[in-house]
């Protein structure tokens, strides 16, 4: 019988055996498991997950309707598709949107349309992870990707954008500042709407220091607590200054928000043109219904420039300069006016005027920074969207 021809094993011997035999299985098996992982590189945005089978009635009801705006489009890319909007006179000079943290495009829509009134052509897209644009699940949301998220969105155009005004909200400022370190040519002035990128460390609250430093909580623990912070509630306002910047755009109980700008900011009206809808419902809505929201979130608060001191303003001092200083017949192309506009609200919690102009004008030299304080808080490019629109057509003006 073949039972002669073996012995028996103990059970040390079996779990060796097995052991062995799970070892050499792993790196049988493990070239199929990569190439699997490799397929959901992304993942996918409410577009995909959500819209299918809802009726123009429920689409309408959203928070953020997919066709909220006028020129929408969905490019395909290797990181995902985006969502881009882009209207307004095609031989019009052009103004290129970036928004915050937290809120898609949306929140910049009202502006836009100031902006295209008065003879801009305008293009919003939804950053990696917002809205409707899809997520990257193997990547860090480092000025790198979304600098060449715009890229992306540049080349989807079907019209020439090869010089453009740039204006970023929150996060949006400091990646814009991000992007014109690398590309000044293409830029025909640069604005920062209450904008990251010099925010000082003392604002970073020591919740947030344990909660988004990698490695003290286990990962899993850290998106269930993220998701958590960073849903809206209600609390009352706090003096500017006073806000944890991790609670940079739905705000939360004073010291733990991770999304606001503030009681305003959490209760404003996400458009003038639907002023039922909240931006804190947007918030809520993304955190519900966008499966790579979360993580977007975590990545970016962890590895985008949002704090002083940044690299990219250094460098962008020494192209500011270069432009200031150089003759008419060898001025550098993009920037000619050598300064970049930065308005601010005065009640600002996140983004503190005071020290922004002042960190600003180190950085980048007086004549480097032109600085407007509107009546308002971190909402301002929101709720003011027709005296943003006007500083910034002034600028644009005035720039030479």
């Amino acid at each position: 019988m073949l039972s002669h021809f073996f012995v028996p094993l103990g059970t040390k011997s079996r779990a060796a055996v097995l052991g062995a035999t799970c070892l050499t299985l792993g790196f049988v098996l493990a070239p199929y498991f990569r190439q699997a992982n490799k397929t959901g590189v992304f993942k996918r945005s409410p577009k995909s997950t959500l819209l299918n089978g809802l009726s123009e009635r429920e689409l309408a009801a959203l928070p953020y309707p997919p066709g909220v705006l006028p020129g929408g489009r969905d490019v395909s890319t290797p990181y995902g598709s985006i969502r881009v909007y882009e209207w307004g006179p095609e031989d019009g000079e052009k103004v290129l949107f970036l928004h915050g943290i937290s809120t898609p495009v949306i929140s910049l829509g009202d502006l836009a349309h100031e902006l295209s009134g008065k003879g801009y052509r305008v293009m919003l897209f939804d950053l990696f992870g917002r809205g409707y644009s899809d997520a990257p699940s193997d990547l860090t949301y480092d000025a790198r990707l979304y600098v060449t998220q715009i890229l992306l969105v540049l080349a989807s155009s079907p019209i020439s954008w090869s010089k453009f005004h740039l204006v970023g909200y929150s996060l949006g400022g400091c990646l814009a500042v991000s992007f014109a370190r690398y590309y000044p040519h293409l830029l025909e002035s640069l604005t920062s709407i209450a904008g990251g990128g010099l925010i000082r460390p003392h604002h970073v609250g020591w919740q947030s220091k344990l909660l988004y430093n990698a490695g003290i909580l286990p990962e899993w623990a850290v998106r269930y607590l993220v998701r958590r912070r960073i849903r809206p509630s209600a609390a009352p306002p706090r003096a500017a200054g006073g806000t944890d910047i991790m609670a940079a755009e739905s705000k939360m109980q004073p010291g733990n928000g991770d999304a606001s700008g503030g009681n305003g900011f959490d209760s404003a009206s996400i458009s003038r043109y639907r002023p039922g809808v909240k931006v804190s419902s947007v918030v809520a809505w993304q955190i519900d219904h966008h499966e790579g929201f979360i993580n977007a979130f975590l990545s970016t608060i962890r590895n985008a420039p949002i704090y002083s001191p940044q690299q990219d303003w250094a460098a962008l001092s020494s192209i500011l300069r270069e432009r200031r200083q150089a003759k008419d017949s060898l001025l550098p192309q993009g920037l000619e006016g050598g300064k970049i506009l930065l308005i601010l609200g005065k009640d600002d919690p996140v983004v503190v005027p005071s020290e922004t102009i002042d960190d600003a004008e180190k950085a980048l030299g007086k004549d480097g920074v032109q600085a407007v304080i509107l009546p308002a808080g971190h909402e301002l490019p929101i709720t003011l969207s027709i005296e943003v629109a006007n500083c910034i057509d002034s600028f644009a003006v005035k720039r030479h």
